[in-house]
């Protein structure tokens, strides 16, 4: 079969990758459709590049069963899937409290295991025996299908967030998962602002239902946020960018009793809390990672329904062939959410 392999840091190739085969247990998929999230991007330039390379990237797909091991019931050949990408041992203190994502021994497709930048990939047994492989029907396509893992990170973030009716939600960075943050927060029935430095990005907000816009490095983020609540601050403030600064100047904008949600954050960095202010106020800080497959399902089901809009997040299509453009595209900051497609797209739903 034909991969994007990676070999290193900006070291990407197409090129023929030994097909995988089913094992007791395991099913192969023919993917269809494979997302490009920021941070596969990140750990093909180099950051967070596993160990045991060469390696294939991809952690977002849809696509077709071609091959089914032996012990696997419920599922054949040919049928439409959509693939929870983490693969836990089911065993560990969180597993047994159905919090897969924070599995002590987990791994995942592009982390440990082949990914979805390939014309097949292999899905294990610990995938399917959490429930993390959903069969589609006729009614959603594979495109939107695909974008049901990134989705479902922000439903994580939202119930940890107690996010409910009513409340005003700031989210801080207006690139795919902070607009994915808002369709999740407008589907909870909550005031939103988008804040971002990119008038595209804002613009893009606005279509898709923002209340209120703010371009941060043109405008004063305090003094707007304050002026659209009334001085109160957010109940629900997001931080979409894992940049120290601005984390710790966004945590002056969270509502006394509100939620800080810290759901990007570059690596071996320090952000400094003044915990008198987290005492007085009642302040709730909280990080969320990935998802679990209850919140996987369910943006299905909320995709499906068409109940959050996924299709107009979709920015750019890629091929195996134009991979290439895939990363610089991305790089270069140009992409929303990319796509790459294999074969013939056919309309599915589950």
């Amino acid at each position: 079969m034909k991969a994007a392999v990676v070999y290193g840091a900006d070291d990407i190739r197409i090129e023929d990758y030994a097909d995988p085969v089913a094992g007791p247990g395991e099913v192969v998929v023919a993917t269809k459709v494979a997302g490009i999230c920021g941070k596969d991007v990140k750990t093909m330039l180099g950051q967070g590049l596993t160990e045991d390379l060469p390696a294939v990237l991809g952690h977002d797909m849809s696509g077709e069963i071609s091959d089914v091991g032996d012990g696997v019931q419920g599922f054949s050949v040919g049928d439409p899937v959509a693939v929870y990408p983490m693969a836990v041992c089911g065993k560990c203190h969180y597993c047994l409290q159905k919090r897969y994502n924070l599995c002590e021994k987990s791994l995942g497709l592009g982390h440990g295991l082949d990914g979805a930048f390939a014309e097949y990939v292999r899905i294990p047994k610990e995938i399917i025996d959490i429930g993390g492989l959903i069969k589609l029907d006729d009614e959603i396509s594979f495109d939107d299908a695909v974008m049901a893992e990134p989705l479902s990170c922000t439903f994580a973030a939202a119930r940890a967030n107690r996010m409910k009716e009513g409340q005003a939600v700031l989210v801080i960075g207006g690139g795919s998962m902070g607009l994915m943050h808002l369709k999740t927060a407008k589907w909870s029935g909550c005031q939103v602002i988008v804040a971002d430095v990119v008038d595209m990005r804002l613009s893009m907000a606005g279509q898709m239902g923002a209340d209120h816009l703010i371009n941060s490095s043109s405008g004063n983020l305090h003094d707007e946020v304050m002026r659209i609540t009334e001085g109160r601050g957010a109940d629900v403030v997001i931080i979409s960018i894992g940049i120290p600064d601005v984390i710790e100047d966004c945590l002056k904008l969270v509502a006394r009793g509100g939620v800080c949600n810290i759901f990007g954050a570059a690596p071996d960095t320090e952000v400094k809390i003044d915990p008198r202010w987290l005492h007085q106020q009642e302040i709730t800080l909280t990080g969320t990672y990935a998802s679990t497959p209850a919140d996987f399902k369910k943006c299905l089901q909320l995709i499906k329904e068409e109940a959050i809009i996924v299709s107009d997040l979709i920015s750019h299509r890629f091929t195996l062939d134009t991979f290439d453009e895939a990363v610089e595209s991305a790089k270069s900051l140009e992409m929303v959410r990319g796509i790459i497609t294999f074969g013939e797209m056919v309309s599915v739903s589950f």
